[in-house]
């Protein structure tokens, strides 16, 4: 037997074992195939766009485009009139565009990441059958297309709907570029554009996402050096041209972004979290929920894999093998992270579907009835919750839910609002507000002065024990002139279990009033 060192082995077994197959060669694109995937997942992502927006990220979000649009400041973010240092522009340009084309409204807002979605999918078709052949492109694109975990959260106004369009794209391209084992230069410049513009939504997490699986698919597929030190160059170059003028801008408008944003947000967050900590198994019931139907093929897929199949036709193809692990790699990179969100996990579907979409393609699944009858179930499942359950759920967890308790508190501009301990920015997008002031606990003993300086104020309190806190500690010379609770009353049970007493973002509304109020400057 001959003799092969350990990377040797990985290789043999990389192309030889798991993934001998070769790809299919039929990329023609099936025109009643393109019509499907161009029209499926239109009617799942864009005819419910208007349901309320959820707090915290949806009302940042709307926010944050709302008030670049009204103030004409395209280079620094703001919220609430302050900077806003956590994130890239480039989701806040997009909405913005969209309220200029479409009005200010949550559907304008929504319709970004909706596209973003569309678009990924459309990618994992028209691209994917590059290396995998159509029908499998198009069955990940299937898959894709109904998966909750990925239409029924991308969808959502998040910046990861975009960040998971530009890797994908990223990938994608950067694959087709290399995969051959002679660079294709057009390829790669693609690649580094939709990587520079994921830099631009979200920092460098696009670049981490694409040359790790590159690397790994090079050494075990034994096509190493494709790339060169120019290549990689121009590479970063592309990148760096994409980003640089509104970094440079940012920095002389703010010099303190780059290190709160590329210190705090990206390296802290991942090595030393310090919000969103959660264990590192967390994403693996998201992704087994998420990825139906598919997840009902991963153990046949498995099975098949470990078995090995006599016929070279059955073999998965090495393409296969690259997409599995750039799927893996999404789920292992961000289960190393100590900040963990069901949001993160998203760039990983596009790569697993075209894992299973390539195993349909080659196995009895391509013609089984089963499985268009669970895409079409799922299809169903999904389009009744984003036409009937999202809608009643976020109106249910909205802060504005019921706009006849918080609208005549917030509907006079002259009156200060108070958010404590946390904003509440969907309130503010509705009531046309960019003035709705954030106070800290610690910041507490501040707010009761100022409140002792008008003749009223309102506070909107964000935490279910933060009224009971600030009763305690409340001056005697401040009263409550008004107090309003916004906590449903559903009873005990499994409402209570799902959806909280307290809608998300907001709780209670008082309003105090001075006892003796004191003259400005005094």
């Amino acid at each position: 037997m001959e003799s092969r060192s350990f990377p040797g082995w990985l290789s043999f077994l990389f192309t030889r074992v798991l993934f001998s197959g070769e790809p299919n060669a039929d990329t023609r694109v099936r025109p009643w195939a393109f019509a499907i995937v161009l029209l499926l997942p239109a009617a799942i992502l864009y005819p419910t766009l208007g349901f309320h927006l959820l707090e915290p990220d949806e009302g940042r979000y709307a926010q944050i485009p709302k008030e670049m649009l009204t103030n004409n400041s395209w280079v620094v973010p703001t919220l609430q009139g302050e900077p806003y240092l956590d994130k890239p522009p480039l989701m806040y340009w997009l909405v913005a565009l969209s309220y200029k084309a479409f009005g200010i409204t949550p559907e304008a807002a929504r319709l970004v990441p909706a596209i973003c979605v569309h678009l990924t999918i459309l990618a994992v078709y028209l691209i994917g059958r590059r290396s995998l052949g159509e029908r499998g492109a198009f069955w990940a694109a299937l898959l894709l297309s109904v998966a909750p975990g990925f239409v029924c959260v991308a969808r959502l106004l998040l910046l990861d709907g975009l960040l998971t369009l530009c890797v994908t794209v990223s990938v994608l391209c950067g694959f087709e570029a290399v995969r051959t084992g002679t660079l294709k230069l057009s390829w790669w410049v693609a690649a580094a554009f939709a990587s520079g513009l994921g830099f631009l939504t979200k920092g460098p997490i696009a670049e981490m996402l694409l040359f790790v699986p590159l690397w790994t698919y090079a050494f075990l597929a034994a096509r190493g050096a494709v790339a060169r030190l120019h290549h990689y160059v121009l590479f970063f170059g592309i990148v760096v041209a994409v980003n640089t003028p509104w970094y440079i801008a940012m920095y002389r408008e703010q010099p303190q972004f780059l290190g709160h944003f590329f210190w705090q947000h990206n390296v802290m967050r991942f090595l030393q979290p310090f919000d969103h900590l959660q264990p590192i198994w967390y994403y693996v019931p998201i992704l087994v929920g998420g990825l139906l139907p598919g997840t009902i093929l991963v153990i046949a897929y498995l099975r098949d894999l470990m078995r090995g199949e006599q016929s070279a036709y059955l073999r998965p193809s090495t393409a296969a093998g690259f997409w599995l692990l750039a799927g893996l790699w999404c789920a292992f990179f961000f289960s190393c992270s100590g900040s963990k969100l069901p949001t993160y996990i998203l760039p990983a579907y596009p790569f697993l579907c075209l894992a299973l979409g390539e195993f349909i393609s080659r196995t009895r699944w391509n013609t089984s009835v089963t499985t268009p009858a669970m895409v079409g179930v799922m299809a169903a499942l999904v389009l009744l919750v984003h036409h009937v359950g999202m809608p009643w759920y976020a109106k249910e967890r909205s802060p504005f839910g019921r706009p006849e308790l918080v609208e005549r508190f917030v509907a006079d501009h002259d009156t200060s609002v108070v958010c404590f301990p946390r904003n509440c920015d969907s309130l503010a997008f509705y009531s046309d507000r960019s003035d709705l002031r954030n106070v800290r606990t610690k910041d507490v003993n501040q707010m009761f002065v100022d409140c002792h300086h008008r003749e009223k104020t309102v506070i909107l309190f964000t935490h279910r024990e933060s009224l009971a806190g600030f009763k305690q500690v409340l001056p005697s010379s401040l009263g409550i002139q008004e107090e309003v609770s916004l906590r449903r009353k559903y009873g005990r049970g499994v409402l209570d279990t799902m959806f909280g007493s307290t809608p998300w973002g907001l709780c209670d509304v008082v309003v105090v009033t001075p006892k003796h109020q004191v003259p400005p400057g005094e």
